[in-house]
């Protein structure tokens, strides 16, 4: 099923169950991956960590030879917002704060998700920022679940309450231009999903749609730029940054989100549908 103009695909309960499997996939290399980091890791040695549970998985890297992309995972490491390109000469160092980017896709449908941690002995300020993000993230998935139950809910109505919870928050800066996105056979479709504007706008928040919601904020000034490699996004006055990312998909009886472990059960309760596994029976 598409929707006409934005082209957005609805997902059935069964190819939702798919996009569950690969989330779970994403899930495992990212716990492998925050296990993994400590002083004197390089980015490159989290990617091939990463890797190598993809494909042990049965599954595919996403983002490897995405438009020419050249590794499995993004790998930001303080000032560096999204799109990192691992690398064996950035070796992380005690207090580094670094966002980890991952994505997977396992007969033909796709789990997209990111974390933050912080290195070693990290500043609180900057482990505060972190879960600021999270917290966000959380905040427009339940607004997500929450529309799509009433019958009211829009898009915007997730980019409004991640943008209130950060306000919330501290001062803070939301990046502006990137942002969440449709996902499923592809790994990104539309819509795209701002961290910031007006409610009630956009399409509807139906069963069946499936969004990566990731939001990405800065100690300072939200204005990021390229870097030469034609990927690594950074801010733009070297202000630290974090991202944070699920995969979510929404049900008639509630959301499923597709790369958290728990579907979402420990952040979320009832929002959550009745229809996915039990935390005791997800292996």
């Amino acid at each position: 099923m598409r929707r006409a103009q934005l082209d957005i695909q609805l997902k059935t309960q069964e190819q939702i169950e798919l996009m569950r499997a690969a989330g779970l996939v994403v899930a495992a290399a990212l716990q492998a991956m925050r296990e993994a980091v400590a002083p004197g890791v390089s980015t490159a040695d989290l990617d091939a960590i990463a890797e190598q549970v993809i494909r042990d998985a049965g599954a595919i890297p996403s983002f490897k030879g995405y438009h020419g992309f050249p590794a499995s995972i993004c790998a930001s490491v303080n000032e560096q917002v999204v799109h990192g390109i691992p690398s064996a000469d950035q070796v992380l160092k005690e207090g580094d704060l670094i966002s980890l980017d991952c994505g997977a896709v396992l007969n033909g449908w796709h789990g997209d998700s990111a974390i933050t941690v912080g290195v070693g002995e990290t500043d609180p300020a900057l482990l505060k920022m972190a879960q600021v993000a999270e917290d966000a993230m959380w905040a427009g998935i339940a607004a997500a679940a929450r529309g799509c139950a009433n019958g009211r809910g829009r898009l915007t109505d997730i980019s409004f309450n991640v943008e209130k919870a950060t306000r919330a928050a501290g001062r803070y800066g939301i990046v502006e231009g990137y942002g969440g996105h449709g996902i499923g056979t592809e790994m990104h479709q539309d819509p795209h999903v701002l961290n910031h504007g007006k409610p009630g706008k956009g399409p509807r928040l139906v069963p069946g749609l499936c969004l990566a919601i990731e939001p990405m904020i800065t100690m300072g000034s939200p204005r990021t730029l390229e870097l030469s490699d034609g990927w690594t996004v950074v801010t733009r006055d070297g202000s630290m940054a974090a991202h944070v990312e699920h995969t979510m998909a929404l049900l008639d009886d509630g959301v499923w989100v597709t790369t958290a472990p728990d579907g979402g059960l420990a952040r979320l309760g009832d929002l959550v549908t009745a229809r996915q596994p039990q935390p005791d029976s997800i292996n």
